[in-house]
């Protein structure tokens, strides 16, 4: 699994690169939206985008907009400790997960797991 995490929270993000690289997780960091998307833009591709809803510049909800467009196939994950009734309905309706912060790290593998899996075998056995 290839990850592109996006915050501008320097400590934060390094810390959680971290912590995904030690569940062999390859991850790249950016602390900001435009850098990202330059990535992507220069044909880098990641399974899956973490991206903290408020960051100056290019926020988390916009730059998935861009990313989408770049790469439908991706999928999204939004953070934030801005816990605000108004950001979590924005996550809500951008993003496949929203997880606040202070994040679980169990929480975000199961969300990471999820939506990186291929279809379940249980599905080949209605007949």
């Amino acid at each position: 699994m290839k990850v592109l995490l996006v915050d501008d929270e320097q400590k934060f993000a390094l810390m959680l690169a971290k912590r995904l690289a030690l569940r062999e997780i390859q991850t790249e960091v950016f602390f900001s939206g435009e850098k990202a998307l330059e990535t992507v833009q220069q044909g880098n591709r990641f399974d899956v985008a973490i991206l903290d809803v408020k960051m100056p510049g290019i926020g988390g909800i916009e730059l998935k907009r861009r990313l989408g467009l770049l790469d439908p196939a991706m999928k999204f994950v939004f953070l934030t400790g801005h816990g605000s009734k108004m950001d979590y309905t924005a996550g809500v309706q951008e993003a496949e997960n929203y997880l606040p912060k202070p994040l679980q790290i169990e929480e975000l593998m199961e969300t990471l797991n999820r939506l990186t899996e291929g279809p379940t075998a249980a599905a080949d056995l209605d007949g």
